[in-house]
């Protein structure tokens, strides 16, 4: 089945004012228009197929026009509308349930349907575009699972998890401690990667198996600006990570399984950027062929191509073409090709891969110019009519939620673009054919364009065309088709039985067509390809079918068939394997069954060095052994000791993954196995298990501890919640569902997390921040104030007394729940905090927190309308405004943000500083309240509220030269230290 959307572009309008959809179920030979089933007036935007059943078919309305989605389940035979209250910017469909769909809108919110889209329900919002995932099956506990990316604030996120359909705050888990880097969200495999910047550098973080965040490690002195996920088969980690001191280009580090620890493979890769600013990088896998990989890299101002059989552990320059097209010899010097040549490369079978090339010859110089730009892996075999910059993969990698990846075998289907040229109604038809093939790029410009093909998988080469062609490879491999790629209109197509050695021309059309795509069915038995494209700008669109299947006059037989040795420069065993594939004999016109294997044989072979890659820390020296970088003691590794007895120790090498080599008896390579030895711990870090550093007066905190190093198994926890109570762990195993505790005051609290054990210790540090939940605004006054400010304590007491009645006048609200706090200097600036009724319980916290967002709307109204004013003088009157939310060192405790939330993040710093404030300018700061508790149980230090009197001892200025001396000596000298909001008197 061949479904088509057609839509007419009104250039006067700007807009899409009609649309079409066609069915045909034989192949392309007749098609049948469905406006009827749809609607006549319904204008279809997007089309999308189930991947998991292509009988079902899901369309998306014009939101210009109505909201609505319709549903088919016989592959458009027929279909249902049903009218969604939100506008749909994309869809993932679930990889194994055929109904469960995700649909991100506009507003950035996430919804789940579990009936193909009859009903949604909203999952989360502030979601960051293209940050949610279904459950990986097998790794995930429920299917239902769903991976999210929320943005906190500019530049902030969270990472939650949580089931489709159940994802109310209560069931909603936070695996990462603390807020990530927007846009850093991908999970992808066995891997979860998110990212975080502090002070300006970038850490990066990796969950396997779904087990706890772990910091990714790169060499030493790599220091990485950029970061970019390549690929994750195989349970390895490619990443392109760009160094300090690269700009344009990227390298190329592979991780160990766990996608903890990378080594370089590959320095200064060649990088380019997409037409959406994403990064694209020349570096592309082989399908079919274990381990081999080809790269564009950059050196000495020249591109050169190399080609690895070993999954990047060693890399040689791609060998050149002996001949042209002509067979005139091109004398090609190997360590002389430069960048004036680009080349595109096909997958043919799995021997045979084919290369586009733009070249120079330098006959004179002996040099031949001979670059790869990309590989295109035809699974697919459709193909855009343009050339492209690079078959890349989009970074971070991830499943696509447009339907790109929906064309299969029982469905296929495409989009066409009418776009209306002038007022006489002629159409230019603009195809974007939906399909598993990634190779949208810019076009070539060059003249001097080549075709080369390989057919022993990347070891020699042989020129096929001198210009730019679009390849198909048909019955997997058994043929060639090629059009020529041209702006002008063509008339005939080129077919190869022989792997590109000979072409036979034919005429498709009767008229020269201009070809906009191509559409094909993968991996079935049909054998047919359409063409679609124009005779002229006013034309018509055309649809021309081809049955190439009178290419193949039989089933192959076993006589048709010849082996083939997989070889690296005539070197047998790669990736740890003779291996002797079986391939179609070129020129044998019999069809290939749909059980064909490629692969004859295979027999493991014994270990060499160049079995295995450098460890982390280690680097490949020019005699081919492993040593140390000189940054890196291999005697004080031990990355398993923290939950073992023993552990593996490196002897510098790791085996390639996927490599089938077998060790003989002397094992010289893989790590050998050894007792922990006692270490002291380093690297503890304490966080709360959502990353706050605040919460509300009776909330349960949980903390969550990590060591870095050290053996933990000997190595006991304590933590100090700074109001008096402590804990203590034998061992770090202990804490792993983390450490919850109570706090029932309010106040800025120290919690410390010692680590110790017989050869030292170490110890972390947070500051918590437990608060009553308010409202704050910012208030500012008439510039006449400021002509009246003498800046001193009793005068900003006076008028935050005198702010505050007639807040209460004119709201209603009794003062005893406001509280007015007016800043030092100038202009004249205040806050206005709003508090909870007294009497309120906990249990009706919810009913409180909506009754102060309704107060604080009624306060936001009266301030912007003017109405709260006092008489400062008898000729003087001064009106009160709102000007922002606040930015004091208070937090709200969910729902309700604002100002104040976000400069609690920043805690530590302020606390000192604000102290500092109090004692130097000893202002009356009303909702500071330290009480102190040593060994001598001292009486609590108050720091008056407005109406208290001011007869209360001081701090002398000179125990405090500095905020951050004066926080350390505060906190340290004190068991527990807080600040809270102090009730009010008359």
């Amino acid at each position: 089945v061949i479904l088509i959307l057609t839509k007419l572009y009104d250039f006067n309008l700007g807009a899409v004012t009609e649309s079409s959809l066609w069915r045909s179920s034989d192949y392309g030979s007749t098609y049948t228009k469905l406006n009827d089933k749809v609607g006549s007036r319904t204008v279809l935007s997007y089309l999308y197929v189930c991947p998991t059943n292509k009988q079902k078919i899901m369309m998306l309305s014009d939101p210009e026009v109505e909201l609505a989605v319709l549903i088919s389940s016989d592959e458009g035979a027929s279909f249902e509308k049903h009218p969604i209250n939100f506008n749909i910017l994309s869809l993932l469909f679930h990889p194994a349930q055929e109904n469960w769909i995700l649909a991100y809108s506009h507003d950035s919110k996430l919804y789940s349907s579990v009936d193909f889209g009859r009903k949604w329900q909203l999952v989360h919002d502030n979601v960051m575009p293209g940050r949610f995932y279904w459950a990986v099956m097998g790794l995930d506990r429920e299917s239902d699972v769903v991976h999210i990316e929320t943005r906190i604030a500019k530049g902030r996120a969270k990472y939650v998890k949580c089931r489709a359909q159940q994802c109310s705050e209560g069931n909603r888990q936070y695996l990462f401690p603390g807020y990530v880097d927007t846009n850093s969200l991908v999970v992808q495999d066995e891997y979860v990667f998110t990212q975080v910047t502090k002070s300006g550098r970038a850490s990066y973080f990796v969950s396997y198996m779904r087990e706890p965040f772990k910091q990714m490690q790169l060499p030493k002195y790599c220091l990485p600006k950029d970061m970019h996920i390549i690929s994750t088969d195989e349970k390895q980690v490619f990443a392109a990570v760009q160094e300090w001191n690269q700009n344009n280009t990227y390298s190329l580090y592979i991780s160990d399984s766990p996608g903890v620890y990378f080594t370089l493979s590959l320095e200064n890769l060649r990088t380019s950027r997409g037409p959406a600013g994403n990064l694209l990088v020349d570096f592309y896998k082989i399908e079919g062929i274990n381990g081999m990989y080809l790269a564009n890299k950059l050196v000495d101002s020249h591109i050169k191509s190399f080609i690895t059989y070993n999954k990047g552990q060693t890399w040689a320059l791609l060998p050149a073409p002996a001949t042209d097209v002509a067979g005139n010899n091109l004398h090609c010097i190997l360590s002389h090709w430069s960048n004036e040549c680009l080349i595109v490369l096909f997958k043919l079978d799995y021997t045979a891969v084919l290369l586009f090339s733009k070249y120079n010859l330098h006959l004179i110089e002996s040099v031949c110019s001979f670059v790869m730009i990309y590989i295109l892996q035809l699974k697919a075999a459709i193909l855009f009519a343009a050339s492209s910059s690079g078959d890349v993969r989009r970074t971070p990698t991830r499943l696509d939620p447009s339907p790109a990846k929906s064309l299969y075998r029982a469905s296929l289907w495409l989009q066409v673009k009418l776009q209306r040229r002038n007022e006489n109604d002629i159409y230019e038809f603009k195809l974007q054919i939906k399909s598993d093939v990634r190779n949208i790029g810019t076009e070539l410009s060059s003249a001097n364009l080549g075709m080369f093909i390989t057919s022993d998988a990347g070891n020699s080469w042989r020129q096929i065309f001198d210009e730019e062609h679009n390849v198909w490879f048909l019955d997997n491999g058994g043929a060639m088709l090629a059009v020529l790629h041209a702006e002008a209109p063509i008339r005939n197509l080129w077919i190869s039985l022989d792997e590109g050695k000979k072409w036979d021309r034919h005429s498709f059309s009767l008229a020269p067509l201009y070809v906009d795509g191509v559409l094909m069915e993968p991996e079935s038995d049909n054998h047919i390809i359409t063409f679609f494209g124009h005779f002229s700008h006013r034309s018509e669109w055309q649809l021309i079918k081809i049955d190439y299947k009178g290419l193949f006059s039989r089933r192959c037989m076993d006589g048709d068939y010849q082996t083939w040795h997989l070889h690296n420069k005539r070197e047998l065993c790669v990736m740890g394997e003779k291996q002797i594939y079986m391939k179609r004999r070129p020129g044998n016109r019999c069809m290939l069954a749909q059980d064909y294997s490629r692969i004859y044989s295979s027999e493991p072979c014994l270990c060499t060095a160049y079995d295995f890659e450098c460890d982390y820390g280690w680097e490949r020296q020019t005699n081919g052994k492993c040593s140390p970088a000189f940054w890196f003691n291999p005697n004080g590794a031990a990355k398993s000791c923290s939950s073992s007895q023993s552990f593996l120790n490196s002897t510098g090498y790791r085996k390639v993954l996927s490599n089938n080599c077998k060790e003989g008896g002397t094992n010289v390579y893989s790590p050998r196995r050894q007792g922990c030895r006692p270490r002291p711990p380093q690297g503890l870090r304490l966080s709360t298990s959502q990353g706050e550093l605040s919460a509300t007066v009776g909330s349960n905190v949980t903390f969550t501890v990590y060591l870095d190093d050290g053996d933990s198994l000997r190595t006991s926890i304590q933590l100090d919640f700074g109001d008096g109570i402590k804990i203590t762990y034998s061992n770090l195993s202990r804490t792993d569902d983390g450490i919850k505790h109570i706090y029932r005051t309010t106040g800025i609290y120290r919690v410390t997390a010692s680590a110790e054990n017989s050869q030292g210790s170490d110890s972390s540090t947070l500051f918590l921040h437990i608060t009553k939940f308010f409202r704050s605004l910012l208030l500012s006054f008439s510039p006449a104030l400021d002509e009246h400010n003498p800046d001193i304590p009793e005068w900003r007491d006076d008028i935050g007394r005198v702010v505050r009645t007639a807040l209460s006048q004119v709201s209603g609200v009794p003062e005893e729940q406001l509280l007015v706090s007016l800043y030092p200097g100038l202009p004249s600036t205040a806050e206005l905090f709003i508090l909870p009724d007294e009497h309120t319980s906990s249990e009706h916290k919810r009913s409180s927190e909506e009754s102060l967002e309704s107060i604080s709307n009624i306060f936001v109204t009266a301030l912007n309308q003017g109405l709260v004013q006092f008489e400062l003088k008898a000729d003087i009157r001064i009106i009160v405004y709102m000007t922002q939310q606040t930015l004091a060192p208070l937090v709200d405790s969910n729902s309700i943000h604002s100002g104040s939330a976000m400069l609690m993040l920043l805690t530590v710093v302020f606390v000192g500083l604000a102290a500092f404030f109090i004692y130097k300018f000893k202002r009356k700061i009303p909702w500071i309240h330290v009480q102190t508790e040593d060994s001598h149980e001292k009486e609590p230090e108050v720091i008056s509220t407005v109406g208290q009197n001011d007869n209360m001892s001081k701090v002398k200025l000179s125990e405090f030269p500095s905020p951050k001396e004066l926080m350390e000596k505060e906190l340290e000298a004190r068991s527990r230290g807080t600040h809270s909001l102090s009730s009010l008197t008359q």
